[in-house]
């Protein structure tokens, strides 16, 4: 699946960072939600997610985080990006703050799409050049632009 199937324009976000990882799950959850969409939706997002964080930290280092969770009655696969104006600390591995979020949320029966879209999100975010990119975008708008442009392609799973 292509990475930009997973995001959408109004799923890529810089923002002021909240005071904690389960904060910015939160803001990640709206995003996943849709602004203004299903407050139920929302709300089920933001459980698998905090549920899956507390499990153990989503934080894969180079202040890179990835929460993720199942949800039901999702129909299929999407993602949210979040760049944070202040990292934060989220028990990383390396023990470096986050400031690159990307955060999704996937069908309950998606179990092996699921495993296969982490691992390769994961190797996307372990290059140093893609997450510079991501970090020296000026605003949302080139960001966005930087994760959507069919020239600047990347498949997850």
């Amino acid at each position: 699946m292509p990475l930009q199937d997973l995001l959408s324009r109004d799923r890529i976000a810089i923002i002021d960072a909240p005071a904690d990882r389960f904060g910015v799950i939160d803001e990640a959850a709206g995003l996943l939600a849709g602004h203004g969409g299903d407050a139920a939706l929302a709300n089920a997002i933001r459980t698998s997610l905090r549920s899956r964080e507390q499990l153990a930290s989503t934080g894969i280092g180079h202040g890179v985080a990835i929460p993720h969770g199942r949800v039901a009655g999702l129909e299929a696969g999407r993602g949210a990006l979040l760049r944070l104006s202040s990292p934060v600390d989220f028990a990383a591995v390396d023990g470096e703050p986050v400031d690159l979020v990307l955060a999704m949320a996937v069908p309950e029966h998606s179990v092996q799409l699921h495993l296969q879209q982490l691992a390769e999100l994961a190797e996307h975010f372990a290059d140093p050049g893609f997450r510079e990119q991501l970090r020296s975008a000026v605003d949302a708008d080139e960001l966005s632009r930087r994760l959507l442009d069919p020239a600047h392609r990347r498949s997850v799973a």
